[in-house]
């Protein structure tokens, strides 16, 4: 289980330097992460499915747009 967990604490560091590698201004794309995770936040408190933090999810979601800029829809 540790292992596992450490795994993903990597992962996730690693989005999270690419999200800051990627960004013109760190403080900006902080402010953006924020933001996400806040409305995620709100989102999952109506639904009640809260299987990831907001914070992680945004990290993880942002990255992928940053990776895949397919993903951005009109």
């Amino acid at each position: 289980m540790h292992k596992r967990s450490s795994l993903k604490a990597a992962n996730l560091m690693l989005r999270s330097e690419e999200l800051i590698k990627g960004a013109s201004n760190r403080y900006r794309i902080t402010v953006q992460v924020a933001n996400r995770a806040k409305r995620r936040r709100a989102e999952d408190f109506d639904n009640d499915e809260a299987t990831m933090k907001p914070l992680l999810r945004a990290i993880i979601e942002m990255s992928d747009e940053l990776n895949q800029p397919e993903l951005l829809g009109d």
